[in-house]
């Protein structure tokens, strides 16, 4: 079969179509013909090097893909049958990623695609939608109250301020002038100007700071001023800061939650009710994964651009 990887480290230019063995389904696993994968900017750190790599190249990144199934393994007991529409959250080691005609996965990290959703919207969320989802469990926000959103524009922001309104809290967001209404579209209380002095406005607003931050443009420690005492931010890119007026920074990993079968099911249930809108840029041919790539550090993609295979 096919895929997309690297034989190296580097930049978008390392990318290139691959020859792959096909993976089989065993016990507990489930395998999909991959229709469609988003494109992260965790993909990029990944062939970039980035972090520990103990498996060796060729690399193949993506961790959100969305298909049919082919194969089911024994003891799969998550009710899908061969020929559904699913959507997947994929840990990628070595030649095992979502850029793939087919992947083999956990079936406690695969559900259904949400009714009305084509696997190319469905593969926008399970990996970013899931990402916000931890992020905000960690903050531990009770209903009513306050969740700064930063990089609220992007498809994590995006997913994140709907599922904070949809646990009831007040969102604070942030966006430049070009993506205010987009910000306020997604359900953003307040939205203020995005940019380095963003945590100070923000507390001009919200008197006292705001009970928590999830921190998508990754100020990390400049954050601190937009949280009250005592608040938590959750940080996507492994930052921990030391605690100061008892704000505390809590790491979000997504690979600690691939396996809750649970939360995924929750997050199809929201997107099947329109409470959460799958994100899409633009598509592409799999063969042009490196143009996603380039196309993604230049900046200005709003949504994901996904992969078609």
């Amino acid at each position: 079969m096919n895929g997309v990887g690297a034989k190296r480290f580097g930049g978008p230019e390392v990318l290139e179509v691959l020859e792959l063995a096909e993976p089989e389904a065993g016990p507990g696993q489930i395998r999909i013909r991959v229709r469609a994968a988003a494109v992260n900017p965790t993909d990029t750190l990944l062939i970039s090097g980035a972090g520990r790599r103990k498996a060796d190249p060729p690399h193949v990144p993506g961790m959100d893909a969305a298909g049919v199934v082919e194969q089911i393994g024994e003891g799969v007991t998550t009710g899908l049958r061969v020929g559904d529409h699913v959507m997947a959250v994929v840990v990628p080691v070595g030649a095992h990623g979502a850029y793939a005609e087919r992947i083999v996965v956990p079936a406690e990290s695969v559900v259904r695609v949400p009714s009305g959703a084509s696997d190319v919207e469905a593969s926008t969320l399970p990996m970013n939608a899931l990402t916000a989802w931890a992020a905000l469990e960690s903050l531990g926000i009770p209903e009513g109250g306050t969740v700064v959103v930063t990089g609220a524009a992007g498809a994590l922001g995006g997913y994140t301020i709907e599922l904070a309104k949809a646990a009831g809290l007040r969102v604070v967001a942030d966006a430049a002038p070009k993506d205010e209404e987009l910000v306020r579209g997604l359900g953003a209380d307040l939205v203020l100007p995005r940019g380095e002095d963003f945590p100070e406005e923000v507390r001009r607003h919200v008197p006292g700071g705001a009970d928590g931050l999830v921190d998508g443009a990754l100020f990390d420690r400049a954050a601190l001023p937009a949280v009250r005492d005592g608040g938590r931010i959750a940080t996507l890119r492994r930052y921990e800061g030391e605690p100061e007026r008892g704000i505390t920074f809590h790491p979000v990993l997504v690979s600690d939650h691939a396996l809750d079968h649970g939360a995924l099911v929750f997050l199809r249930r929201l997107a099947e009710e329109k409470r959460l809108t799958p994100r899409v840029a633009y598509t592409l041919p799999a063969e042009r994964a490196a143009e996603a790539h380039r196309a993604m550090a230049a900046g200005g993609v709003r949504g994901r651009i996904v992969l078609e295979f």
